[in-house]
């Protein structure tokens, strides 16, 4: 025992001191580090969860779009990649390309412009929270709720925005989403009425890191309001607008709550975006197998164009930093 006691001490450098006993051990041994497989076991709950709901959906859709999966079918049969051959021929789909990039680019041209035009003037402003807090209010409605609210507001018997159109002379007697011509724009207008707030949001939170120190340098140089948000407060914006366009981008690609409220993709196709037809074709008409294969093409588009966004972005980014630096 004495001997144990004594190769302890050892260990810890346990000495003696002014008649007690005083253990001089480095902080690591007494405190010693996790290992790596003590982190992952304490995710491995949260690593088995999400695989469930996004790997094993994944490769079931890849599954399906290399079958003919339908619902009065008893088994799924391979069918020599007919799903994705179809595409090809499909008019539908290729329409529904055009008419889903029409959509989104003219929503985040008018979202971003807007945005960072409401996001300038509500900065600093006397006003700014209570501004800030109204403008957010569409944004916390649910889609489905809003698509509702201008459906009824676009109505050509009682609804209040097509007599005020119709008044100024921009409309007929059909409603706004009752024209092949019109309706596009109809269902445009209110993702910029629900979801410019956020771009508001996104680049109110840039404007308060961009540096005071710069706008006062490029003022002294004799810079005026206009020069220096292009070379300092647009700069400086970069990062949040790159969060805010792609939060957008995704969102338009996926999100039909409001069009098939408001149009269900009619008239005559004129707003059967892809991911409204994607819908058609399984829910509808219960092609899984064709469905799938047209959700792996928007899935890898939206993932190609995301990527360009980001180098879009990063560029001008780094040539600032590397600017800055030099």
């Amino acid at each position: 025992m004495k001997d144990q006691l004594t190769e302890a001490f050892v260990s810890t450098k346990a000495i003696f001191r002014d008649g007690g006993l005083v253990i001089d051990a480095p902080a690591g041994a007494r405190n010693a580090a996790l290992s790596n497989r003590f982190y992952f076991y304490l995710m491995m709950p949260a690593i088995i969860v999400l695989a469930a709901i996004t790997l094993y959906p994944f490769f079931w859709l890849i599954y399906m779009s290399l079958h003919t999966v339908d619902l009065g079918l008893a088994d799924d049969t391979w069918n020599n990649l007919k799903n994705w051959t179809r595409l090809g021929r499909d008019r539908k789909f290729q329409e529904g390309w055009w008419l889903l990039l029409k959509y989104s680019s003219l929503c985040m041209f008018f979202e971003v412009t807007l945005g960072v035009m409401i996001a300038l003037i509500l900065n600093r402003s006397r006003y700014e929270k209570i501004l800030v807090t109204i403008f957010l209010m569409p944004m916390m409605m649910a889609p489905v709720i809003a698509g509702l609210v201008w459906y009824y507001m676009y109505n050509s018997t009682f609804g209040w925005y097509h007599w005020l159109m119709q008044s100024l002379g921009i409309l007929g007697d059909k409603s706004i989403l009752g024209s092949s011509s019109t309706a596009m724009i109809g269902i445009v207008m209110v993702d910029i009425w629900q979801w410019t707030p956020l771009i508001i949001l996104i680049v109110l939170a840039g404007l308060k890191r961009v540096p005071r120190d710069q706008l006062e340098a490029n003022m002294v140089d004799g810079a005026g309001d206009i020069r220096n948000f292009f070379q300092v407060t647009l700069p400086n914006l970069y990062p949040f607008l790159l969060i805010a366009i792609l939060l957008r981008f995704m969102d338009n690609f996926r999100f039909i709550d409001a069009i098939l409220v408001l149009t269900g993709g009619g008239p005559a196709n004129s707003t059967k975006i892809l991911p409204t037809y994607l819908f058609d074709v399984s829910f509808s008409f219960f092609k899984l197998g064709r469905g799938a294969a047209i959700a792996l093409t928007l899935l890898a588009v939206t993932i190609v164009l995301g990527m360009i966004l980001v180098r879009v972005f990063e560029r001008p980014s780094s040539t600032r930093s590397n600017s800055g630096g030099t």
